[in-house]
């Protein structure tokens, strides 16, 4: 097997046909073998029945297989120690991809020997955009599942998005795995699991490819347009940074293990939130502060959870 498609999925089986169908209808060239492996992680729904079908109707083409553990991190794990192919490709169960979405992005993994690719992202609007949403990129990209870095293919310098990227097996038998106390499970939205990755492959010196023509088209559902769902993306946003990194070392002073400095920033970005009167900006504004209060919320309890490790390791200790 040359290429594995990675799917996870967790109680879509309502979307999920649309994904399987656009990955079915892939154009490769001839010689070339390979398989969709769809991850389903504990879904409770008919996703089981969905993918079985699909495999009757292509035979050889989808393989089904069941993760128990929830989270995303370890359906990824998972899908990569079952899957047959050499090079791996990864999607979405929301997505759909253009027919010639795979090779385009395997084909520098495979020929050209890059350890990793990254392609566009492209959201599908399903409704108007409110009207308190920031003009800013930086606002919505994430929430919105967007990556657009231009028209011509390049090295990139940055972590591809986890819905339309693809890996040789030996960079996870070099690197490891995603790691599972970041990405999304059912009691929390924490994710950056696939830009931790990324990132750990650009710190060894890999190279990673950018491919505009590798296209996923990514829906921007109602239920993603509302100031909670933003609000909670960059709450755990801020703590997924805390929880990949760790509490950073070089600012100064800590107050219960939580840099003085962060306290400043999430002053600073309530005070313009209460003074601006654009709504776009007020909104932004707000989003700077809620992505600091994820800071704090994560740097604390990290803080509270070596405190309590250290206090296990004293209270074990042998009495002299």
């Amino acid at each position: 097997m040359d290429i594995s498609v990675i799917l996870c999925t967790f109680n879509r089986c309502r979307l999920l046909p649309a994904a399987l169908e656009s990955v079915a209808a892939s154009k490769m060239p001839s010689g070339i073998a390979w398989e969709v492996l769809v991850v389903d992680n504990n879904s409770t729904d008919q996703t089981r029945e969905v993918v079985e079908a699909f495999s009757r109707h292509h035979p050889g083409r989808f393989r089904y297989f069941f993760e128990p553990h929830p989270g995303k991190s370890y359906a990824l794990n998972a899908g990569i120690a079952a899957a047959k192919g050499d090079a791996l490709a990864f999607m979405d169960d929301d997505v759909t991809v253009v027919p010639d979405w795979l090779w385009n992005l395997v084909a520098p993994v495979t020929v050209e020997g890059f350890a990793g690719t990254g392609g566009r992202v492209v959201p599908r609007w399903e409704t108007e955009p409110p009207s308190w949403l920031p003009n800013e990129g930086w606002a919505s990209t994430g929430p919105l599942v967007s990556f657009d870095r231009g028209d011509e293919g390049h090295i990139l310098k940055e972590s591809p998005f986890g819905t339309n990227m693809a890996y040789p097996r030996r960079a996870f038998e070099q690197y490891g795995g995603f790691r599972v106390d970041l990405g999304p499970c059912p009691y929390n939205e924490i994710r950056n699991e696939d830009s931790e990755f990324a990132r750990r492959l650009l710190r060894a010196g890999e190279r990673l490819y950018y491919v505009p023509s590798a296209v996923v088209y990514h829906p921007v559902t109602e239920d993603r347009l509302t100031k909670k769902y933003f609000l909670t993306w960059w709450f755990d946003k801020g703590r997924s940074q805390i929880r990949e990194s760790g509490i950073p070392g070089d600012v100064g002073w800590l107050i219960r293990g939580i840099p003085l400095v962060m306290f400043r920033r999430l002053a600073r970005w309530t005070v313009q939130w209460f003074m601006t009167l654009n709504p776009r900006r007020r909104f932004g504004c707000k989003l700077k502060a809620w992505c600091s209060l994820g800071l704090i919320a994560e740097c604390h309890s990290t803080f509270r959870s070596s405190s309590a490790h250290s206090e296990v390791a004293v209270g074990n200790r042998p009495v002299s």
